[in-house]
């Protein structure tokens, strides 16, 4: 039983590192340009219906987070899909492996708002800028298995949120557009870079 035990640890050992060295092929263009233009889509609703956005940081945040959800709903499903059409076996594997890259980032973009909320209400205009720079970590942290096009994605991210802070710091006021347009160019070249890709990969083939 030992010996089955080895080859077993070792089948898994194998399959894991399998995964962490191929290329993943889960993400799509379609679901990246839908939350682009959700992105725009809540910017632009919030500039009309919310007059002050810093007099009800629960409604700005509430409906971003809702957005959020959205479309990592969309990237999900898509996700999923492509997966499972063109990795195989291997499909589930791969996007566990993909979001737990990503998921460091995302808790501490979550306890970030909570701490600042609890202790530093009147600092929340920094979460914008902060959460930009949180999702170009992501992004990098898991360059090795998407196109090499996406480090444009995780440096615009980056500067966009330094951008932000220091547009934001002058006034220190939230803004629908300070999450609407990054957000929104950010999510359109990670379509344009997965595309770009796809077809590389489609012409290869």
């Amino acid at each position: 039983m030992s010996d089955l035990d080895k080859a077993l640890a070792d089948i898994v050992a194998i399959r894991s590192q399998l995964v962490r060295g191929t290329a993943f092929s889960g993400y799509g263009p379609a679901a990246f340009a839908a939350t682009a233009a959700l992105a725009l889509a809540t910017a632009t609703v919030q500039s009309l219906l919310l007059d002050d956005p810093d007099g009800r940081p629960l409604a700005y945040f509430g409906a971003w987070i809702v957005t959020a959800v959205i479309a990592l709903a969309l990237i999900g499903a898509e996700m999923r899909a492509r997966a499972r059409r063109h990795t195989g076996g291997l499909g589930d594997a791969m996007i566990h492996d993909a979001v737990e890259q990503f998921l460091p980032a995302g808790a501490a973009g979550a306890l970030l708002a909570l701490v600042l909320a609890r202790v530093s209400p009147e600092n929340l205009w920094l979460l914008p800028g902060l959460w930009q720079v949180l999702v170009s970590l992501g992004i990098f942290a898991g360059i090795r298995v998407m196109p090499r096009g996406v480090a444009l994605v995780g440096a615009w991210y980056l500067v966009a949120g330094l951008a932000v802070l220091v547009v934001s710091g002058e006034g220190r006021h939230l803004s629908p557009w300070a999450m609407g347009v990054p957000f929104a160019v950010g999510q359109g070249l990670m379509a344009l870079v997965i595309r770009a890709a796809s077809e590389a990969d489609d012409a290869q083939d």
